[in-house]
């Protein structure tokens, strides 16, 4: 696994940015928590050029509505995905990427597919072991618990450039 090459990350949503759990609300709605120090560690990997995307079962706007929060663009996010391979695909297609190119967060069994053709697959602790199996990368964190802030940090600390620059940060975000 070659980090340098990665020029994008994706992410599944529930146990990758959440913990898995969902509150179901009297109106329909799903609430999520997610933490805040993985949406940082995109901001990061932001900032450095590299370009994230969603895609997910879910298929509330929320997710999408916190994710354009912390610098993915609402055409780059995927939700009620099914079939995720094509979803990952059109990403790849859309941005000029190879899927080498892309690093992949998944914890289940709809993910296996996108983290067998990335170029860097992670998994966090609590993934299923069926993924696990397929992950270049196991997190020592859980989903929602650290996972993405650990992998950005592993990425952008491979390449120097873990250095936050509070004007970039500003105009930003």
């Amino acid at each position: 696994m070659d980090l340098s090459k990665i020029k994008a990350v994706a992410f599944d949503v529930d146990g990758i940015l959440t913990d898995g759990g969902i509150l179901a609300m009297p109106d329909g709605d799903l609430l999520r928590v997610f933490d805040s120090k993985d949406a940082f560690g995109i901001r990061m990997a932001r900032m450095k050029g590299i370009i994230p995307a969603i895609i997910t079962g879910g298929s509330s706007e929320s997710i999408a509505h916190r994710m354009v929060m912390v610098g993915v663009a609402r055409e780059d996010i995927y939700l009620h995905s099914r079939y995720k391979l094509e979803d990952f695909q059109d990403f790849c297609q859309r941005h000029n990427l190879q899927p080498e190119e892309v690093m992949y967060f998944g914890d289940d069994l709809p993910d296996i597919d996108v983290l067998k053709a990335c170029g860097c697959a992670v998994a966090p602790a609590d993934a299923v072991p069926e993924v696990k199996e397929v992950a270049d990368i196991v997190s020592p964190f859980n989903g929602g618990k650290g996972c993405v802030r650990h992998a950005m940090e592993l990425l952008l600390k491979s390449r120097g450039e873990w250095i936050l620059d509070s004007g970039v940060y500003k105009k930003m975000f």
